[in-house]
């Protein structure tokens, strides 16, 4: 039985934290209505105006917005919405604690991700009952704890927000009830893609930091996010544009498209691996995917229905999140989650989407899955005999596995050691590079495996002095190394996942040009040294 792995970003999974582009559960956000107008108290719904108190009634919006810099500490760039800040302390009443200034948001900050010189025992943040799954925080300040926050930290900066709460907050609702949260991430990953370019020139950031005031007008008016592309606004006033006049069209269709309607679907899944090929120690391995759409399409609100079919043998769906331009969806769908293995309520589609689509490109949904083997069954063996090293690499592909790659390799690293000074080998397929550095053997073996399905590689490695200048790691000290996979085959996924052109219904004159395509990707796939220990920290099935 196949478990998810710890290592690297994880997919929405389990608990199903809130992905960039993604809001809640769509069983969840028919009880949101759409929004035209601003975030003003008293807004525009599909069933009169607003009433507080009515789930009906609940909008996006965020209390506050940071671009944080911890290194050297430093408040870029801040925003408050006074208006959604009032609603607050109506909302939350007693519970309701205060935005505080920049500079104490920021030292509180610091302190909640351990970003601070003290790292001695706090115990409201660093017991271990405290486990976070996800990019919410509570930061505690002088009026209380302040939740919930959203931030996370990125090359020497840290994006936040403050999401609104239409509820009081003890007892702390469950997460997939707000709906500021996914947005507000979208939001904050928005100003990451527009910042991140400028990392490197001190006059840039600054430069950025200053239109990005400007931008957020445009982004997020009265502080509901209406467009998380920052890059695509322009940094001029004279450009803003007006919010659609159009009732029927939605606030996250920014403009319109005139052309030859056309639908570009690609549904790219990932693998993650991790293999021992010890009895003791079980085998871990998960699929995520993502299912990305770019609609062009007139009209102000057109009407898309795209379905994602399984093969008879396919391997279902679950911990499906979708984008919250999804009208409506299945609730069997929602229900069919990978927490409990054992449980009944696997849900083998067809999986159907109808959807008023973005102007820009956007991932309809993500989703996971259990496949019964990985793709590629690995075995890797790394002895030291005196001063050189013998290894013996056997990759099997899956016979169930297209046999049809763009790339495939496998790259051995030896850390903790000098350059690789005399190499002996032998590969049954393939060929075998040494990278620039001497520290990474590279096998690459093509677009195909050849008929048996499998290949082999055996050799033996002697190393120079060790130099500064050489790679080092502290988890693979000694025998403990591994293998790392890296491919990516077109045209297929593991699950068998797939979009039939002929069933996206598009409701709209003129017959529409549909593009689908579908790829499998390596992440994070590792064949570890089975003749010494290796590090098997993974998350359980079980909570």
């Amino acid at each position: 039985m196949s478990s998810a792995l710890l290592s690297g970003p994880q997919p929405p999974h389990r608990c199903r934290p809130l992905c960039p582009g993604t809001a809640a559960p769509a069983s969840a956000l028919r009880k949101w209505p759409r929004v035209t107008t601003g975030s003003s108290p008293v807004a525009s719904t599909r069933h009169g105006p607003a009433r507080p108190g009515c789930p009906r009634c609940r909008v996006m919006a965020l209390r506050a917005l940071w671009v944080l810099r911890y290194e050297p500490r430093a408040v870029l760039f801040s925003r408050r919405y006074p208006t959604v800040e009032a609603r607050a302390e109506a909302l939350n009443g007693s519970t309701h604690v205060a935005v505080p200034p920049d500079s104490d948001f920021l030292k509180a900050m610091l302190f909640e991700l351990r970003l601070t010189d003290d790292q001695s025992f706090v115990e409201h943040r660093d017991t271990c009952t405290r486990i976070d799954h996800s990019s919410v925080h509570s930061v505690r300040v002088e009026g209380g704890d302040l939740w919930p926050v959203v931030a996370f930290k990125k090359s020497g900066l840290i994006y936040a927000c403050l999401p609104l709460v239409e509820d009081a907050l003890e007892p702390r609702p469950p997460l997939l009830t707000i709906p500021g949260l996914s947005q507000g991430l979208a939001l904050l990953f928005g100003i990451l893609d527009y910042i991140s370019p400028s990392r490197k020139n001190e006059a840039e950031l600054s430069a950025k930091a200053s239109q990005l005031r400007t931008l957020i007008i445009q982004a997020c008016p009265l502080g509901t996010p209406l467009n998380t592309n920052i890059s695509s606004l322009s940094s001029s006033f004279d450009d803003i544009q007006v919010v659609p006049t159009d009732a029927k069209q939605p606030a996250w269709r920014s403009n319109t498209y005139k052309g030859k309607p056309q639908v570009n679907v690609c549904i790219t899944e990932k693998v993650k691996c991790m293999q021992y090929d010890k009895r003791d120690v079980v085998d871990m391995w998960q699929v995520y995917g993502a299912v990305n759409c770019k609609c062009d399409i007139e009209g102000a609100a057109p009407n898309v229905t795209l379905t994602l079919n399984l093969p008879t043998n396919g391997s279902p769906l679950q911990d499906i999140i979708v984008h919250h331009c999804v009208t409506s969806v299945d609730p069997a769908m929602l229900m069919s989650s990978s927490v409990n293995p054992l449980d009944d309520s696997v849900y083998s589609g067809p999986y159907k989407f109808p959807f008023i689509p973005p102007s820009e490109s956007f991932n309809l949904c993500y989703y996971t899955s259990q496949v019964p083997v990985p793709p590629i069954l690995g075995c890797y063996q790394l002895i030291e005999e005196g001063s050189h090293l013998k290894i013996t690499v056997n990759l099997k592909l899956h016979e169930s596995i297209k046999n049809s790659f763009e790339y495939c390799e496998a790259r051995i690293p030896f850390f903790n050691r000098g350059p690789i000074a005399h190499l002996e080998y032998k590969v049954s397929y393939g060929q075998l590079d040494l990278s620039r550095e001497k520290s990474i053997l590279v096998w690459v073996i093509g677009q195909k495996f050849p008929k048996s399905l499998e290949v082999s590689l055996t050799g033996t490695v002697s190393f120079g002095a060790v130099g500064e200048e050489h790679p080092t790691d502290y988890v693979c000290t000694g025998n403990t190394a591994y293998v790392k996979m890296y491919f990516r085959i077109p045209d297929f996924t593991l699950t068998g996942c797939y979009v039939d052109q002929h069933s996206v219904q598009i409701f709209v004159p003129g017959k529409p040009k549909i593009t689908a395509s579908r790829e499998l990707i390596s992440s994070d796939y590792y064949i570890w040294n089975s003749e010494a220990s290796a590090p098997t920290m993974y998350k359980s099935l079980y909570y």
